[in-house]
């Protein structure tokens, strides 16, 4: 596992936006065991889907990436957990961002994000069009 793949990045691509086909030439790149995505992040991609009606395509992103390409569902721990309020006031982050960026550090994972406020902590964060440009890294 190399990647934690943030909130964002997997919107962009189940809702069709602008940077989908980056995020898809990302996923392209990397197999599903380099890539991690926290389980707080599937209830915002659960909430916007369904709302936007939706459901099926969110059973189906689940199915998809857990089940058939390997990702793994990150769960930060009580300790974690309690060091998101100091990361949030060393870099100004808000909650959800803190605890992406305490996942990232906790398992020592490249944030992949399009969330420029990760660009102010000390880990930093790459766009999915900075990962491929990227030469292949040896595990």
């Amino acid at each position: 596992m190399k990647y934690l793949v943030d909130t964002n990045v997997w919107l962009e691509l189940l809702l069709d936006r602008e940077r989908a086909e980056s995020v898809r030439a990302f996923l392209d790149h990397h197999a599903g065991h380099d890539l991690a995505l926290t389980e707080f992040s599937l209830y915002p991609i659960g909430l916007i889907l369904t709302r936007l009606d939706k459901g099926v395509l969110f059973a189906e992103f689940i199915h998809d990436v857990f089940l058939n390409a390997g990702v793994r569902r990150l769960v930060l721990d009580a300790e974690h957990l309690s060091r998101i309020p100091a990361v949030m006031s060393q870099f100004h982050l808000d909650f959800d961002d803190a605890y992406q960026y305490v996942a990232a550090e906790a398992h020592d994972l490249v944030l992949v994000s399009f969330d420029a406020d990760f660009d102010r902590t000390e880990r930093g964060r790459s766009t999915p069009e900075q990962v491929v440009k990227r030469p292949s890294e040896e595990a």
